[in-house]
């Protein structure tokens, strides 16, 4: 087993799940049900199944879980787009958020492609 508070990209979606939350605070109420948990979900998502994956016992089911963790991380990435597209947030309140989130797309996918390697 892993000891997730070790890796970096929990620590960097801890990070986002707060920067998302303060994000949300600045869409439409008639969004609370729709939009705004959906965002919020796949935000927590990725720390959380990056802290899963490391209670698996096997390297495949570890990958596995960040795979589950990367997919909310594009998840999370579309939703932001279509608040853009929806006029609920402007690009120069989500650019960085953005960028942060792309960022945090590559982590995952360098960490899973390292544990796929080495066997």
């Amino acid at each position: 087993m892993r000891n997730f508070r070790e890796l970096n990209v929990w620590k960097d979606g801890r990070v986002l799940v707060k920067d998302i939350y303060s994000l949300t605070k600045l869409l439409p109420d008639s969004e609370r049900f729709g939009l705004i948990p959906q965002i919020q979900r796949s935000a927590i998502s990725i720390p959380s199944n990056i802290a899963e994956g490391c209670g698996k016992y096997s390297k495949k089911d570890f990958v596995r879980f960040l795979q589950i963790s990367l997919g909310s991380a594009y998840e999370l990435e579309s939703h932001i787009i279509l608040c853009e597209d929806l006029d609920f947030l402007s690009s120069e309140s989500t650019d960085s958020t953005i960028k942060t989130i792309q960022k945090l797309q590559k982590s995952i996918a360098s960490l899973i492609k390292y544990n796929r390697s080495n066997h």
